[in-house]
């Protein structure tokens, strides 16, 4: 049986007295090391233990260990025809098609120039364009053109919008976290803070609901809170008191309230820390292994969801969780491998799961996962547990083998009631969210990817609707803004890039104009340059007269 599920822990060093130990320190030191050993060996697929109770196991169709994997730049194949019977019978579908446009209109594809053309001439009842008619047009114009906006030399983990979108949190690997002014489409740098107590880089970071206090985690005994605004810097820690010496957060969220803080760490357990009391107040052994994501279900801050690496995500009730006896009140099992990432809907019924085992499930809190589809029942076929098991590769050093990565059957009692396939998640935990409700109505399925893509999914059908290639390494962390047609990528390359919709002629000439005015020496192709850049501000600036003209007698297309 192998295992996959820990992370990179925080470098350590040795002093003089550790290299004066006595000679039954240095057994027990040697024996710590073999083990380390053992399980590296183990993680990384060079050494499988078996039991009896493994001789049913149906490995027959699976690709050798160590062979048929695909290449790092190369994700695992789209998923051609996927699986959407659960789907259609579900409530979301109905939701997403009226929130999104697609309930009312004939046309599925309508043209823009159509229904300015209807609406002017009176064909729209309201002679103006509601919400939805807004969200049909955005969804035709995805982002799909980047410019870096920000490059550390530094690998990039985390990079998210505030509440309002008008600030933008990021943080990397050189312990530095840097929060920029995003309001009126700018992106400048406010503030610096220099991380404390950092092992091996920020992990994750999170904004109070006010917005104006952030929060980050990395391998340490304590989160850290700093405010965004004022003229004076807060720095505190605040002591979460684990069990282990070898600590780390790894996901963490406030409470809509703004008066808890809630974190999924490397013990397995669930912590949540009281701002009023300035005390860890609960510590709930959740999962068997690593709890790589945590999240409450809407606004009322009383249900939470966690997922972990034992490949389950549970559903916890805050009211009546308990330590001494802490019962979830139900679990999903259907994924084979652990859970990087949880994405609420917001609506307290819908959740997303990114997962090692290259797929994100689509939830329903309704339809919580069989006793058969969790535990280990190896005489009834695979369940979550066993699938887990089983993974005998290493996601953060290897590639992704061909038999993780193709389409399998169901596990037996998998209630998730939609499978995305078409990105791969290899060396950390990658993320994944629902595309804004103000913009999209939640239409899309967005999420990072090992490959450095921008994988954009169409919650509906499962299909890939847009792959945007524009990062040289992993795509960590991704935020769509919430009420503006922007993305945002945070990458292991050390770049934050800034995708935007761009019409593709447009796009070339552009590029064209650039490419001459960097070839040009002369004051006179310097003049052309200078010519050029006019012509291209005039553009720009016609076409911001036009939408405006559009949005005339209506609520307009931008807002």
């Amino acid at each position: 049986m192998g295992t996959n599920n820990s992370k990179c822990p925080p470098r350590m060093s040795v002093s003089a007295s550790d290299a004066r130990e006595s000679s039954s320190d240095q057994e027990a030191s040697q024996e710590t090391h073999c083990q380390a050993v053992l399980a590296y060996l183990i993680r990384s697929g060079q050494l499988r233990i078996f039991t009896n109770d493994e001789s049913d196991v149906d490995d027959k169709d699976e690709d050798l260990v160590g062979c048929n994997f695909y290449k790092p730049t190369q994700p695992p194949q789209e998923d051609p025809h996927p699986n959407t019977e659960e789907l259609d019978k579900s409530d979301i579908k109905e939701e997403i098609m009226k929130s999104s446009g697609a309930a009312f209109r004939k046309d599925r594809t309508p043209k823009v120039l159509n229904m300015l053309q209807n609406r002017e001439l009176g064909r729209n009842k309201k002679q103006q364009f509601t919400m939805e008619d807004q969200r049909t047009i955005t969804c035709q114009y995805l982002p799909n053109q980047n410019a870096t906006v920000a490059d550390y030399g530094y690998k990039a983990f985390c990079g998210t919008y505030s509440k309002d979108g008008n600030i933008f949190l990021s943080a990397s690997q050189d312990q530095n976290i840097r929060i920029f002014d995003t309001a009126d489409d700018k992106f400048q740098l406010l503030k610096t803070i220099r991380a404390r107590d950092v092992g091996w880089s920020i992990l994750d970071t999170a904004f109070s609901p006010d917005g104006n206090y952030l929060i980050y985690s990395s391998w340490s005994d304590a989160i850290h809170l700093c405010n965004i605004h004022g003229d004076y810097d807060t720095h505190i820690p605040l002591q979460l008191m684990p069990r282990s010496h070898s600590f780390a957060i790894f996901s963490l969220t406030f409470s809509s309230d703004n008066t808890e803080i809630l974190g999924g760490s490397n013990d397995g357990c669930l912590y949540v820390y009281d701002r009023e009391s300035n005390r860890r107040t609960l510590q709930i052994d959740a999962h068997d292994d690593d709890v790589n994501a945590v999240a409450f279900a809407d606004n009322s801050s009383q249900i939470l969801f966690s997922g972990g690496d034992d490949g389950l995500v549970k559903i916890w009730d805050r009211r009546t969780l308990k330590e001494s006896s802490p019962e979830p009140v139900g679990t999903f099992g259907g994924h084979f491998d652990g859970i990087t990432y949880i994405d609420s809907k917001g609506d307290a019924r819908y959740l997303i799961s990114n997962s090692k085992d290259q797929t994100i499930k689509l939830w329903d809190v309704r339809k919580f996962s069989a006793s058969d589809g969790v535990e280990v029942t190896w005489s009834k076929g695979k369940a979550t547990k066993k699938a887990v098991a089983k993974q005998n590769w290493d996601y953060r050093w290897g590639q992704v083998p061909r038999s993780v990565s193709k389409k399998k059957k169901k596990i037996a009692g998998d209630s998730s009631i939609m499978t995305y396939r078409g990105h791969s998640i290899l060396q950390t935990l990658i993320r994944c969210h629902f595309s804004p409700e103000h913009t999209t109505g939640q239409r899309y399925i967005y999420t990072g990817c090992a490959t450095g893509d921008l994988i954009i999914y169409d919650l509906l059908t499962g299909k890939v609707v847009s792959r945007l290639k524009g990062h040289t390494s992993c795509t960590r962390d991704v935020s769509w803004h919430p009420y503006e047609n922007i993305i945002m990528t945070s990458s292991w390359d050390g770049t934050v890039k800034k995708w935007q919709y761009r019409h593709q002629e447009d796009y070339r000439e552009e590029e064209a104009e650039e490419e001459s005015s960097e070839s040009s020496e002369s004051d006179d192709c310097s003049d052309t340059t200078k010519r050029r850049k006019c012509q291209r501000m005039t553009r720009q600036k016609q076409l911001s007269k036009r939408q405006m003209h559009c949005s005339e007698g209506g609520s307009g297309l931008t807002n």
